[in-house]
């Protein structure tokens, strides 16, 4: 019989050491980018969500121009829980004013990012989409620039983030092993597009822990839709539309499906939701807990998958496109 709250399930980090919640607290919303978030609200949520069992914490200095590592770092203060039963994950290389992934930015970004945090050291520090810069750059001045960092004890870990799943490999292929210890991923592990799947073999060789994000791809698996600026095709928003209303039809939600689906791969160590009330902590903690406890709803997923099948995996370009 499981307990009246029964614990969100912990996953290793690859070989960090690190147990994550299965869903991570995505903190971007806390930076205002999806409407205003009072402080009262976001330190209720991180509240929350911490004693409903999430202790890993994601976020960026580019995330509302810095407010939401702020905002983050107060609510982590608020809680005056032991600073190793949290995990925070910050990026460096993309801000406000554009992309800088140089060894001299990235070094004075941690400073940065660690006193708006009110933290001494994150426990993982990610280059920021690094499609958009050179990723020889990331190879051979970035990854050696954070690794000095880990030596002086201002990250423990570090991580690179994308769209393309082809700059993980690119990268991972010509740093030295152990140097990069996590990879995070977003909408390439949901409903619509599951093509992160055929990479956890190769990342799990390489001993790098995986986090994906965004398994509602960006609102595209919600019923209010994606936001105007969505960049993926008709067909495919289309088609997710068609997804959504049938949940509703079967008196479901599609983004608690979606979550769900997310959940299931046991490879990936936390699954990233963005997060900004008391009422979106309950909800995924909740999905999160049904699928572990009770399982997936087999049939409703399968219609769903069929719904989509004809714009699986189907993508969208990110990144500096080379001519």
């Amino acid at each position: 019989m499981a307990s009246a709250n029964p614990k969100l399930q912990r996953r290793d980090l690859g070989l960090t050491g690190l147990k994550l919640s299965c869903i991570g607290f995505g903190a971007s919303p806390l930076g205002n980018v999806f409407g205003a978030v009072s402080e009262d609200e976001a330190n209720s949520a991180v509240r929350l969500a911490f004693s409903l069992g999430i202790n890993f914490f994601d976020t960026s200095p580019y995330y509302g121009g810095t407010l939401s590592e702020k905002v983050l770092g107060k609510a982590l203060r608020a809680l005056g829980a032991p600073r190793e039963e949290f995990v925070v994950s910050t990026k460096c290389g993309r801000y406000v004013e554009g992309f800088d992934f140089s060894a001299e930015r990235v070094t004075k970004s941690i400073d940065e990012s660690l006193e708006r945090l009110g933290l001494d050291y994150v426990d993982i520090l990610q280059c920021h989409d690094i499609e958009f810069g050179d990723l020889d750059q990331i190879v051979n001045e970035t990854i050696p620039a954070l690794l000095k960092l880990k030596q002086v004890g201002k990250i423990r870990f570090i991580g690179i983030t994308g769209l393309p799943l082809g700059i993980f490999t690119y990268v991972l292929d010509r740093v030295p092993p152990g140097s990069v210890d996590v990879i995070l991923s977003y909408c390439h592990y949901s409903i619509n597009d599951s093509t992160l799947e055929d990479l956890l073999p190769y990342l799990k060789s390489k001993g790098v822990g995986v986090i994906s994000a965004s398994p509602l791809a960006m609102g595209l698996l919600t019923e209010n839709g994606p936001p105007e600026w969505h960049p993926a095709s008709p067909e495919l928003k289309s088609a997710c539309r068609a997804a959504g209303a049938h949940c509703k039809g079967k008196g479901e939600n599609i983004a608690k499906i979606a979550l769900q689906y997310s959940l299931l791969n046991k490879e990936i160590s936390s699954v990233l939701v963005g997060m900004n009330s008391v009422r979106q902590v309950q909800e995924n903690v909740a999905a999160a807990v049904e699928v572990t406890t009770v399982g997936k709803d087999e049939e409703l997923l399968k219609e769903v998958e069929a719904i989509l099948e004809p714009v699986k995996n189907q993508t969208w370009p990110s990144g500096i496109q080379k001519s």
